[in-house]
């Protein structure tokens, strides 16, 4: 189960590094915070969580941003442990320059992508800055895990990462070398990634576009939600107190602080979202420049205790130790 001392402020190191964990790279949305316009409009000025990161360090600013991204720290059962990546958008270079060398990551063992959206897939020419130099490519590839669907754009985006042998006379270059693996987007259809099982949980990201998110964990259920609009029956079931079985854990989207958005959930729509599965406790992900860390979580303080179910807005550099 997860460890009640949970740090919840500025990246905050956690004394308990025997066990697994999990590390909030990024919390925000796919511009993350701040938001650049707000800092370089010229008729006004710029909103307080945006002004911020002007004379606050990022490292101890819980308001600065990065894309959504999760890192589990995966500790078997002889004490080694395993680094699981959930996405590699546009501030991945950054995220491990600031959290993998706080938490003392040493590597990547193995990816898996939500989706194959800008702010989940355009650090993936990072990922050779977090494997073995080799001028020839000549390292052992990351496994990656992606559904068909996002595969069949990457190569697109990324044809170099993707093809397997060099064309006639082309010249060698150093790029990451990864080990492509389609899972289905179905919650019948569980994949291992570092010895640690995924159950692969669709949902809707507008109307018109499946996204993934993911159950793990044997000890502790877990279950990380970054980019929805709508759940599907089936994987609202399996997510549920009521259908599958309590969550110890949601980790859930919530973009704009009111209102609604056609692709994303927003904050009114997260809270009905997690009384409805009822997990034992919640953090939220994917936050705009309308969030104020500390303001909003004495807002979900007060929610908690009226429901029931301990909420709180995550932050980068977050290492929530758990058992799974």
């Amino acid at each position: 189960m997860m460890d009640g001392s949970i740090p919840m402020e500025n990246g905050t190191v956690s004394s308990d590094r025997d066990g697994s964990a999990l590390i909030f790279l990024g919390t925000g949305c796919s511009s993350a915070v701040p938001n650049a316009m707000c800092l370089i409009q010229r008729s006004d000025s710029p909103c307080y969580v945006c002004s911020q990161s002007l004379s606050i360090p990022p490292e101890r600013n819980p308001n600065y941003r990065g894309n959504t991204s999760m890192l589990i720290d995966y500790c078997q059962i002889d004490g080694k442990h395993k680094y699981i990546q959930i996405d590699v958008g546009k501030t991945f270079r950054e995220q491990v320059l600031r959290w993998f060398t706080l938490h003392k990551i040493p590597q990547v063992d193995s990816i898996i992508l939500t989706h194959e959206h800008a702010d989940a897939v355009l650090g993936l020419d990072d990922i050779r800055s977090v494997q073995p130099f080799s001028p020839t490519n000549d390292i052992e590839p990351t496994p990656i895990f992606v559904s068909q669907y996002a595969m069949d754009s990457l190569a697109v985006k990324f044809p170099y990462l993707v093809q397997k042998k060099l064309k006639e006379g082309q010249e060698v270059r150093r790029v990451a070398q990864l080990d492509w693996r389609i899972i289905e987007e179905d919650c019948e259809k569980p994949f291992i990634a570092s010895d640690l099982s995924f159950t692969p949980l669709p949902v809707m990201h507008g109307e018109d576009y499946v996204c993934l998110g993911f159950l793990f964990g044997e000890k502790s259920r877990v279950a990380y939600i970054s980019d929805v609009s709508r759940f599907p029956p089936n994987t609202e079931y399996v997510i549920s107190k009521s259908g599958g079985g309590q969550l110890d854990l949601l980790i859930l989207d919530t973009l704009y602080k009111t209102g609604s958005h056609n692709t994303h959930l927003c904050f009114p729509q997260t809270l009905d979202t997690i009384k409805r599965l009822s997990p034992k406790r919640a953090l939220l992900i994917g936050m705009t420049h309308e969030f104020d860390h500390h303001k909003d979580n004495e807002y979900l303080e007060e929610w908690s205790k009226k429901e029931g179910i301990p909420v709180k807005l995550a932050h980068d550099g977050l290492r929530v130790p758990i058992d799974l």
